[in-house]
This record gives structure tokens, C-alpha cells and sequence, in this order.
């Protein structure tokens, strides 16, 4: 698997990965992303140089995406942790066809290890608060509980991270990358 920056081209693409996220979402009777997600957001992190595409090959159709950025919410990281160098996971998405395969770990590793390479502590993420079962997919990639937010306009407000770790096994070709950091 190879890793490449999204383009403004990749947008229907990536719109799809949560629609689709969302759908199956829905059958194991989880609301998460079950809301349209304005499009202009994504948008501007593509521009920002924030979105990875996980391809086979160059050309093929992307097999998962993820938001790799410095974008701390707020509501659920406190000032001296927004202070702490780290980056950011949003919106990883795995096509179900590579279900079961490990990808999102693999894509994890990769963002933990271009963590460390940019000199960040933590690899934070936030998922969503009633999806126990992502929760529990973190913790078995090494994520450790911080806080759950009690605002109830957060929706993805259960708050974890890990420390920031150099890793060379994480299979994925970043190669065309090189130069491109984080946020």
C-alpha cells in the first residue's frame, strides 16, 4: 500500500468513505457520521496538506483515508495539553473491502511514527461517544482513555491518546512524502 496526499479531485472519494462509514454505521445501529459533513471542510484540509489517501497503486482506488493534522479541539483537550506537541487523527476511514486486514492499525502506526518524525510527543484522537466499540479498537491500538466530554454538542468526545513512536513496520510507502509534515 502506498500513502499519497489527497487532491481537490479526491473529494467525491472522500465524501464517499464517510457515507459509506455511516451506512454501515447505521446497520449495526450506531449513529456515528449520520449527519452530512460539509464538504468545504474537507476541502480546506486538502489544501492544508492534511489528507493522506491509502492506495494499492498510484491509480487505484483509495482503500482509506485519514486526516493527519494540529487541529486540537478545544472542548475536549485542555490548554496545557493543546500546549503539548502533538498531532491530530480525524476522519480515518477503511473501505470494507480491506475490513479485517489490519489497515487501520497499520495507518495508526504510520501516524504515530510521522509524529515522532515531526518531534510531537502524542498521536491524539477523538471518537465518537456512543460507538463503544471504536473505543475499544483504540485502546487495542494503544490508546489510552484521557476524558470523555459531558458537552452535549460534542459528539465525538471520547478523548485518547498514545505516545508519538518512530515505526519502520507499518507497511505502508510514504515515499512520495518526503518533506510533506503534518499541520
Amino acid at each position: 500500500m502506498i500513502i499519497v496526499q489527497a487532491e481537490l479531485a479526491d473529494l467525491p472519494r472522500l465524501l464517499k468513505f464517510r457515507t459509506d462509514a455511516a451506512a454501515w454505521l447505521t446497520r449495526l445501529g450506531i449513529d456515528q457520521w449520520s449527519r452530512p459533513f460539509p464538504p468545504e471542510h474537507i476541502a480546506e484540509s486538502i489544501r492544508r496538506g492534511e489528507v493522506f489517501m491509502i492506495r494499492e497503486a498510484p491509480q487505484s482506488d483509495a482503500a482509506a483515508t485519514v486526516t493527519l493534522d494540529r487541529d486540537a479541539d478545544p472542548r475536549l483537550w485542555t490548554p496545557d495539553e493543546r500546549a503539548e506537541d502533538a498531532l491530530y487523527v480525524h476522519k480515518l476511514s477503511v473501505d470494507r473491502r480491506y475490513a479485517g486486514a489490519d489497515l487501520g492499525g497499520r495507518i495508526l502506526d504510520w501516524c504515530g511514527d510521522r509524529a515522532a518524525r515531526v518531534g510531537a510527543q502524542w498521536l491524539r484522537l477523538d471518537a465518537w461517544t456512543t460507538n463503544p466499540r471504536l473505543q475499544s479498537y483504540y485502546r487495542t491500538q494503544g490508546f489510552t482513555h484521557v476524558r470523555t466530554s459531558d458537552d452535549p454538542s460534542v459528539v465525538s468526545g471520547w478523548a485518547a491518546q498514545r505516545p508519538a513512536a518512530f515505526s519502520s513496520t507499518h507497511g505502508l510507502d510514504d515515499s512520495d512524502l518526503e518533506g510533506v509534515t503534518a499541520g
